[in-house]
């Protein structure tokens, strides 16, 4: 069932099994610990700007009425 919502719970059971409870816990900690640019929430000028960009490719082909 790989693809289910059935299916991710028991990866999950079976990830909690092998590897412990806090399976999950690490390597969402790991993952926090080697980001080294903070991200849009450190600069949120650089978020305008991407929005901006996204928000023109995707109305780059549309006709307007």
């Amino acid at each position: 069932m790989p693809g289910t919502v059935e299916g991710g719970r028991k990866a999950a059971a079976t990830n909690k099994a092998r590897y412990g409870e806090a399976f999950y816990v690490k390597i969402g900690a790991a993952g926090g610990k080697k980001s080294r640019n903070g991200g849009f929430a450190a600069n949120p000028e650089l978020a305008r700007i991407a929005g901006r960009k996204g928000g023109q490719a995707s109305r780059k082909n549309k006709k307007v009425a």
